[in-house]
């Protein structure tokens, strides 16, 4: 693959000076970590807010959708700035919930770097692992906040211990915390060795006191183990540390920063967000260990014009413009496009290239978001994070460039839906509006999707769990004054191939006017994914291996887009094929009576043929962690045991029994009220995808029996 570079210019001092002072972070974690209540400290700290809004009162500044007041859980990723030491913080607070990790994807694919916040009492949670794994696939470098440090059954070792061996990450504390759950008063930095004791009210948040006797020889023995670790990226530093060598605090948060950009360490901190314990020293480590935008190097894409061509961009605002929209909002006065910029300049008024649609479009307003509310600007240059009015066809994963200096930018990839139900309008004269809306809520949302049964003409709607499709179902009818019938949910079952056969699939039609001829010989076969790669797959994996020219070249093409339109027909199910193979090995064609046409007929036969009697349905499998009191654990597994679920393991923790394992999202329909129920309200659970798996046999009769009633 050939590299057109556009030289950037040298970075003029101010220019250097702006980029390496700006962070664009993300706040992540499991549901309930403190996310947001960690954002709403620093937005009160740093003095753009002058009240701290409470997540568990619905007056969090970041969460401002109605249901996300609510609900008091956050739904939508939320866009902010604020001001640390000289430092422009840009910060986006994403959701915990599984149902909108979709939100967390797209914004890990445009910050530099994130903090991960953890439960003090539970550690490392279902949820933390996707996100976790979201940054891991866009290389985001890190830093952890152990939060809720000041609750009972707070364990500040027991949650790092999770993150070390639950996350398999290189976790490196960096400050010890000084007392245990009520009685945490501050926090020891074992880089400057220095004790800091928590103070209320306005103020630095901290004051130095001295290292209380009696962990003196733990934190000696803490940074010894921190500077083993942080130091393995320096060779020299590695050979001074073996000769006993002791290092300068410059040397020490230096060699940290490396460490951590290099995505060889992951930091460590203490904290209680709610009680403002511990967010002032977080906030120095994000401006001492997160990357600037110079800190993540070039931008490499590639030429819309040729794929084979990459392109790289800079960190710069004197070179061409180029950015990605990672999120789009509508909005009655004009959707709102969230455009990260990663070179040149963006100006309101420009038209710029949208490379996919091959369309100019004009920049309305500019605008810095706080939350709902916006400061319109004029423009806004490399490194920065902006919403645009006026973009009309650009969605989220799309690349917009300077025109004259086109770029496509990696875009990003969506999980697929797993249940889904039918809507339709209450009224027949909201039809058409119900139509047009569902297609704007897909463009804020790519895992939000809208499909027509062409059997029954039904309007189905699919998401990532009942919770994501309730909530669209409510602000359909709340927001938009669509009032709607919805059907009960249903999974999103897909269907695979057992074993491969070899099918001779033919279109011949020579009797009268012009006839169509075609043979197919197709092997059809388990298409094999690659370890750690998402599944299922939505198409099929279409090869070529005919020689001799028995089937003409013009109308190969022809027969992998039949095998594709039957594989997404779903046959007599009606349920998608995934993950098939299908090697086109030897053919038969007529001069006169062969066609494009007849091919993709052959091919769809054959792969009607091929599926009969050879097909299993697969179903979406959920990952799920139970925590329930010890003597609530006898009705909780009695339960668990008639939903399918695969128990792997059961801990304890004090009175609190963890019962992790796997289960069909089609068995936990409305298990939030059961699991109440059966606890008197103490239970709690949460899931995350864990990919497809074969029904059982006796399963998929009934699945069938019922389909195709």
């Amino acid at each position: 693959m050939s590299t057109e570079t556009i030289q950037a210019p040298e970075l003029s001092k101010s220019e250097q000076d702006r980029l390496l002072n700006i962070r664009n972070i993300g706040i992540m974690a499991h549901i309930d970590a403190g996310k947001t209540t960690v954002t709403e400290r620093i937005l009160y700290i740093t003095g753009i807010t002058h009240k701290i809004g409470e997540v568990h009162d619905g007056a969090a500044t970041m969460d401002y959708m109605e249901d996300e007041k609510n609900r008091g859980i956050t739904i939508t990723s939320a866009a902010t700035q604020c001001e640390w030491n000289g430092n422009r913080i840009n910060i986006i607070d994403t959701p915990g919930h599984v149902d909108f990790t979709v939100e967390v994807e797209r914004s890990l694919r445009v910050l530099d770097g994130a903090v991960a916040v953890f439960d003090g009492v539970a550690g490392v949670e279902a949820q933390s692992e996707t996100v976790w794994r979201q940054a891991d696939r866009y290389g985001v470098p890190r830093i952890c906040f152990i939060n809720k440090l000041d609750r009972i059954g707070a364990n500040f070792d027991r949650a790092f211990d999770s993150i070390l061996h639950r996350l398999g990450c290189n976790a490196v504390r960096l400050q010890v915390p000084i007392g245990v759950e009520k009685e945490f008063s501050g926090l020891v930095d074992l880089i400057e060795m220095k004790a800091w004791k928590f103070t209320e009210g306005d103020g630095p948040g901290v004051e130095p006191m001295e290292i209380p006797e009696d962990m003196k020889q733990l934190c000696d023995d803490r940074r010894a183990e921190m500077i083993e670790n942080i130091v393995e990226v320096d060779d020299d530093m590695v050979e001074r540390f073996l000769e006993g060598d002791e290092f300068t605090v410059a040397e020490l948060k230096d060699v940290t920063r490396r460490a951590t950009l290099a995505g060889h360490a992951v930091p460590v901190f203490c904290g209680s967000a709610l009680h403002d314990k511990g967010v002032h020293p977080l906030m120095d480590a994000v401006v001492d260990y997160m990357p600037s935008p110079i800190d993540k190097g070039q931008i490499v894409g590639i030429d819309p014009k040729d794929e084979e061509t990459e392109v790289v961009r800079h960190a710069n605002s004197d070179t061409p413009f180029s950015g990605l929209a990672f999120k789009t909002i509508a909005d009655p006065n004009g959707d709102l496009t969230f455009v990260r910029v990663y070179s040149g300049i963006l100006k309101r008024g420009d038209a710029i290239l949208n490379p996919r649609t091959r369309k100019k479009e004009r920049v309305g307003r500019l605008m810095f978001m706080h939350a709902a509310e916006r400061k319109a600007v004029d423009e806004v240059h490399a490194g920065e994070i902006c919403a645009v009015v006026g973009l009309k066809n650009t969605i989220t994963g799309d690349t917009v460039c300077d025109d004259k200096n086109p770029v496509v930018l990696e875009s990003m990839t969506f999980p697929e839906a797993v249940i889904s139900m039918s809507i339709e309008p209450k009224s027949t004269g909201d039809r058409d509006k119900l139509g047009d809306l569902l297609g704007k809520l897909h463009r804020e949302d790519p895992s939000f999707r809208i499909v027509t049964d062409e059997e029954t003409d039904e309007t189905v709607i699919s998401g990532m769990g009942e919770l994501h499709l309730e909530i669209v179902t409510t602000r359909i009818a709340r927001d938009y004054k669509i009032p709607v019938n919805v059907g009960a949910p249903r999974v999103a079952y897909r269907q695979t191939i057992m074993k491969e056969v070899d099918i001779e699939g033919k279109q011949i039609k020579q009797s009268g006017g012009s006839g169509q001829y075609a043979v197919a010989n197709i092997k059809f076969r388990p298409w094999e994914l690659e370890e750690g790669a998402d599944a299922p797959k939505t198409n099929t994996n279409f090869i070529d291996s005919t020689k001799g020219g028995v089937v003409p070249q013009q109308y190969i093409p022809a027969v992998g887009k039949g095998i594709e339109e039957a594989s997404k027909s779903g046959g007599q199910l009606g349920w998608p094929f995934v993950n098939i193979e299908a090697e086109l090995h030897y053919g038969k064609s007529h001069d006169v009576d062969s066609s494009e046409l007849a091919f993709n007929l052959a091919a769809q036969r054959a792969f009607r043929e091929a599926m009969e009697g050879n097909a299993v349905v697969l179903e979406p499998v959920m990952k799920l962690n139970v925590q329930v009191p010890e003597d609530f654990l006898g009705d909780v597994i009695g339960d668990l045991n008639t939903r399918r679920v695969n128990i792997e393991e059961m801990t304890m923790d004090g009175q609190i029994r963890e019962v992790n394992g796997t289960v069909p999202i089609a068995e936990m329909f409305s298990y939030a009220g059961t699991i109440r129920g059966l606890t008197q309200g103490r239970g709690s659970f949460s899931m995350e995808p864990a990919g497809y798996e074969a029904v059982p046999a006796y399963v998929q009769e009934q699945l069938i029996k019922d389909r195709l009633k």
